[in-house]
Order: C-alpha cells, then structure tokens, then sequence
C-alpha cells in the first residue's frame, strides 16, 4: 500500500497500524434509507486505508494520496464549524466520538483511498477508518451500531450531508458473499449467504468526481418529506414536525389514493420510494434463491426509476446505464451512490469481463473523448465490512 510507503517517508519510521474499512455497492434500495426504506448492499474488496501511529499529546496529523493539503487538529479542541475540506469528515469523526468518550491520544495518519472518489461511500469509508484508528489508540472497543451511528452523526452534524444509514450499515455489517438486508426503520437486518453461480461487481467511474453537500441530494430528501408530509395530510394521518416526516409513515393505499393530489416532483420521489422498496424486497428473495438473473433484472428497474422518478444523474452517468443495459454479460447495473455524478455498478458474468471493460469503454469514450484518461472500469469482488476492535 502507498500510504504505508508514505507514511515512512514522512515520518522517518514504519506505521504502528493500518485501519481499512471497504467501500460498498448497494445494488437495490437506492435513495431509500433516509426514508427508513429498505435496502440491499454489498462491502468490496476496494476502500479506505489509513496507516497511523498514536500521538500521546492529542495532536492528529493527516495527509491524503488524494488530497495535497495536511490536516492537523487536537482531539480536544475541534473547530465547532466545518472547516470546508476533505479532512472534514475526520474531524466530525474525532468530534463524535469525543462527546462519548474522553480522548487523550490523537495519532499521526496517512489515507489512502484504492479507487477514485464518487459513488461508492469513500466519505462513509473515511470516517469508518478513522473512528477505527482513533477508537484503538484511545483503547476503545466500538461496538458495530455504535460505529454506525456516530459515523452518520459525523456527516449529518458536522458535514452537513443528511445521509441515511445505508452506508454505513454496509461498511460495518457486511460479509463477504452474503447480501446485507437491512430495513432502516427499525434496523432489523439479515445476512443472506449467496448459493448462485459466481458473479463479480464491476465499477464504471464516470470521470467527473462529486461532492454530496453541492450535489440536489439533500433537496431530495426534502422533496421526499414534503410529499410524505402532504399525503399524510390528506389522508387524515397524525404527523408532527416536518423534519421528521419520511415517506416509510405513509401506507401505501395512501400514495395510490392520492398520489395524483402532489405536485409532480413530489410524486415521482414517491413513486421510486415505494418501488424501490418492493425491488429490495424482492431482490432479498431472489437472492435467497440464488437467481442471479432476476436479480440483475431489478437493479436495471432500479436504474430506471432513478433516472425517470428520482431524477438523479448526469449526462455521462446516464449514458454509463444505457451502454450497460445493452452490454452482453452484464446481469443488472445502476447508478453507485448518489448517483450525482460518480460511477456505476454491475453485476457481471466473470467470463465476460474483459469484453465487458471494452465495450462499456470504447462506447463511453466516443460519446465523452474528452473523459480519457479520467474513465476507470475496474472488477471487484464482495468482502467483509470493517474490522472493529483494537488493531
């Protein structure tokens, strides 16, 4: 790893430890988990490292690979407002964990992330990582809904992402071959073995890297409360703040009722809201049966209604989809992520995947030339999620 080689060269000495925390695909539930849908997700075998030692004076020292700027803050005297730059998440991670437990040590870092940044959870994997490796040189054991949560805090409070808990979950829960079921409601979630032929997950970097906090992802959050809060009101229904309505409240005899009483934004958010969540349930069952087919035949309706009734994506990330969708070997593919900007995901046939890395280049180059030397398709594979404990 680079940032080991880093970190020497820096620091003079080899690194005591190496934190990682996989990134994460999640093939159905998309745009979901910040309504208490359901989801389905996948850790990868690609993500964040982060090589450190412990600093006895509470001081913590960072450098990105991927960033030029240091970062450098004391555990106990974090800046109250963000900051504005990519060691953001590390200081909200610091502040988060620091309200619950007394810090003393503060430690000397370099991050390392192992594909380019967009659709695949990297600032979920950033502060994973680093809760992980400022959690071990204070000898604290985090307990995985604990690293959850307070992950998501970081980002909701500090960031100013509002993110649900999908990510993480993924981050954390994860096995390798086994999809990760999670309803975000009430956090119930199971670990379905896969029995299926063998598969691999490929990933199509757009070339055009994102930022959710300048990204319409938060202004999709609101339009899905607004509707959730309006369908209530017609319905009859108790509702209390607005910050608090999400569409997981609404039965779905509701939204049919009186769906064509929204204004249209609202009703296409809800109309993937409830869609996208039957997809999750029904790609639980058929993965259970190892139909990889079925499957992948969600994903691509997944991808549909993303584009169509969630409104997300760009250009470049739309014609990503299209060129998957008419790709031999390839079962189901969708947007990573946010799908503002980022890449793309797909399960994919591992006989196939050269010419699938071919194809779905040669066509998205000649519609994008200008993107060469930025486009990456690259093959990865599932694994477990985080390693807590101490290191």
């Amino acid at each position: 790893m680079h940032c080991e080689e880093k970190y020497f060269e820096i620091y003079g000495k080899e690194p005591e430890a190496v934190a990682f925390c996989p990134y994460r695909i999640s093939p159905l539930g998309a745009h979901v988990d910040h309504q208490n849908g359901k989801i389905n997700g996948l850790a990868i075998d690609k993500g964040i490292h982060i090589a450190y030692s412990i600093k006895h004076n509470g001081v913590i020292e960072l450098q990105s690979l991927q960033f030029p700027k240091r970062a450098q803050f004391h555990v106990n005297s974090i800046e109250e407002e963000k900051v504005g730059d990519w060691a953001d998440h590390c200081r909200g991670a610091a502040k988060m964990l620091g309200e619950k437990y007394k810090l003393k040590m503060g430690l000397s870092g370099v991050i390392e992330g192992t594909l380019p940044i967009g659709g695949l959870s990297s600032s979920a994997s950033v502060i994973i990582a680093f809760l992980s490796a400022l959690a071990a040189v204070n000898d604290i054991e985090l307990e995985e809904w604990e690293t959850i949560m307070m992950a998501k805090a970081a980002e909701n409070r500090y960031v100013g992402v509002n993110c649900g808990k999908l990510d993480q979950s993924c981050e954390v829960l994860c096995k390798k071959d086994s999809l990760l079921y999670l309803d975000c409601a009430d956090d119930s979630y199971s670990l379905i073995p896969w029995t299926g032929k063998k598969f691999s997950i490929a990933v199509f970097f757009s070339g055009l890297e994102r930022s959710l906090k300048n990204s319409a992802y938060n202004l999709r959050q609101d339009e899905c409360k607004a509707a959730a809060y309006v369908l209530m009101a017609h319905a009859g229904l108790p509702y209390g703040k607005f910050k608090d309505a999400v569409l997981r409240d609404v039965p779905r005899d509701v939204f049919e009722k009186y769906a064509d009483m929204l204004p249209e934004n609202f009703r296409k958010r809800a109309t993937h809201f409830f869609g996208e969540t039957e997809r999750a349930e029904k790609g639980a069952e058929s993965w259970k049966k190892g139909d990889i087919e079925a499957y992948g035949r969600l994903v691509f309706a997944s991808g549909e209604s993303s584009v169509k009734n969630y409104e997300c994506g760009c250009p470049e990330l739309i014609k990503l989809y299209d060129i998957m969708c008419s790709t031999d070997g390839i079962y189901g593919g969708r947007f990573s992520g946010a799908g503002f900007k980022g890449c793309c995901m797909a399960l994919v046939d591992p006989g196939k995947e050269e010419s699938i890395l071919e194809n779905v280049e040669s066509k998205y180059l000649e519609a994008f030339p200008e993107l060469r030397g930025k486009y990456l398709g690259t093959i990865c594979h599932s694994a477990d999620g985080v390693k807590l404990g101490r290191q």
